[in-house]
């Protein structure tokens, strides 16, 4: 019972630490208090909005998290049922409330949550400044929070880019809900590639990782190449053989045995397996040949032709004793 106890209480305790965990990835991003011309909601209303963003890689979702800007949530002697009071939970039953990584999300401020699941009461003075924080869903953790200073018309305060520890204030034209920070028209792509990598290690590893691709590519082209070539004369032998002419003479032999044992079985081992047609076309030849007195005639006479050569068998001279 006792392992039993203990082993619940280790999974409670992990389940509760990875889900500590996944909500430190979510990060206030952007505010903007004094909205005259900017975002407007589904009811065409503008409200201060307050935008969030995941900077993990892995999806996460926000429902059961609180946001309020009410600094008397910070009272460590308040109950969690007085502090959850004074903050706007983020409900369930929208799609938008998970994110993925990288991912954006905006709450619109001052509202009330019966107009939408991104609507949340919490209350953002225009041209005042502000305080947000972002609560786990026990209502006791902090997660983020941050002091807006007093902003003009449409300006918003934003990190100088997703998650960075820096704040600014951003002018009408770069002000960016829902996307990521810093984003702009008249930015060029060599300006974002300096802002983002200052130091120059993202484009090294890019340039690196490329180089050692093509050699990669290059090894393996050179590899295969070389196979075929050292197997290039067996691939011409074996390109001479003719499977067709091979089919059909063993097509041939396993015919013509397949009619020899026909013939065992049909007249008896005696025959060999050659038809008896075979034997009746051989003596119907002979008897023809026969008849039509087609032989060789022999003479029986042995002719030998004298031939005239250089030696003889007596000298010109003989001296006789």
């Amino acid at each position: 019972m006792k392992k039993t106890l203990f082993v619940l209480f280790v999974l409670c305790t992990s389940s509760f630490s990875v889900f500590g965990q996944g909500a430190r990835n979510i990060k206030i991003n952007e505010v903007l208090t004094d909205n005259k011309t900017n975002l407007q909601d589904e009811y065409g209303n503008r409200n201060a909005w307050v935008e969030l963003t995941n900077t993990a890689f892995s999806t996460y979702d926000i429902r059961g998290m609180y946001i309020t800007t009410d600094r008397r949530v910070l009272d460590k002697s308040l109950s969690v049922a007085e502090r959850t009071s004074m903050m706007s939970c983020i409900p369930s039953g929208d799609s938008r409330t998970s994110m993925a990584a990288r991912e954006h999300v905006v709450f619109f401020l001052n509202g009330n949550q019966a107009q939408g699941t991104l609507h949340l009461h919490s209350k953002a003075e225009t041209g005042k400044p502000v305080w947000i924080a972002l609560y786990d869903g026990n209502g006791i953790d902090l997660i983020d929070s941050v002091s807006v200073p007093s902003l003009m018309s449409d300006q918003s305060y934003a990190r100088v880019h997703d998650g960075a520890a820096q704040w600014a204030v951003k002018n009408k034209d770069s002000v960016t809900p829902g996307i990521e920070n810093y984003i702009q028209v008249n930015e060029t792509k060599i300006a974002k590639i300096k802002r983002e990598d200052p130091h120059g290690f993202g484009i090294t590893v890019l340039s690196m990782g490329i180089v050692f691709f093509c050699l990669a590519l290059l090894y393996v082209f050179f590899r295969v190449l070389g196979l075929f070539m050292s197997h290039k004369q067996a691939i011409k032998k074996a390109g001479r053989i003719q499977p067709i002419k091979a089919a059909v003479k063993t097509g041939e032999k396993i015919a013509e045995t397949g009619h020899k044992t026909k013939v065992i079985l049909k007249d008896g081992l005696q025959t060999g397996g050659i038809d008896k047609e075979v034997y009746i076309a051989v003596i119907a030849m002979a008897l023809k040949q026969y008849e039509d007195d087609v032989h060789d005639i022999e003479s029986n006479i042995i002719t030998i032709k004298h031939h005239h050569t250089n030696w003889n068998i007596y000298p010109e001279e003989t001296i006789i004793p």
